[in-house]
Formats: structure tokens, sequence, C-alpha cells
């Protein structure tokens, strides 16, 4: 696993809470994807609040309409690992935008804990 410091990408991936792939929501097969390919990080953002291609407001206030609130994935690593692994998935998402920040790490702890 890689431990970027200074510049990175993080491309977040929104997408609908119930888009399935490959068996298991698509957020998931996404980070699970990003774990294999052995990238720094991800994380499934769930929002409470949103619309997309559809224009159509998914909410938590409204029971009959909550089943698919917005969900982000963010993943982080350098610019060159994460440019071999965005086409994987861009090709799992039909609908909902990836957008591709460049970041700096200003601080990435080890798997033993911060110091």
């Amino acid at each position: 696993m890689t431990r970027p410091t200074g510049a990175v990408l993080r491309p977040t991936v929104h997408v609908g809470g119930n888009a399935p792939r490959c068996h298991r929501p698509l957020s998931s097969e996404i980070v699970h994807r990003a774990r294999a390919a052995g990238l720094a990080g991800a994380s499934v953002l769930r929002g409470v609040e949103g619309f997309g291609v559809s224009s159509v407001v998914r909410t938590r206030r409204l029971p009959s309409l909550s089943g698919d609130l917005p969900v982000a994935v963010v993943v982080v690593d350098t610019g060159e690992r994460m440019r071999a692994f965005l086409p994987g998935p861009d090709a799992l998402v039909t609908d909902g935008p990836v957008l591709l920040d460049r970041c700096e790490a200003v601080r990435y702890a080890r798997h033993g804990g911060a110091r």
C-alpha cells in the first residue's frame, strides 16, 4: 500500500445508494477494487438529501423517497497510481459524475496509529 506525501489525486464518484454492481452496492464495489489495487484509502459518504440525473430530490425526511439517497465514494493516492485505477470506476458508473481533484496530503498516519 502506498503512503502518499505531497501531491495526490482524489476522485469522488457520486452515485445512488441503491446502485448495484457485482452483487453489492456500487460504492462498496469501488472501495473493494481500490483496496485490491493497493491504493492508499477510500471512504463512502452517505448524503441525507440530494438529486442527480433524474432531478428527483431524495431525502431522509420523506420515507417514500429515501430508498436511494446520494452516496459519494472518495479515493486517494498518488497521481500515477490513481490514473491507472480510474478506468475501472469510470466503466462501472453509468449515471452520476466522477470528479477528479488535485490535492496535497499533509498527513497520512501509518497503520500503527498517529505519533
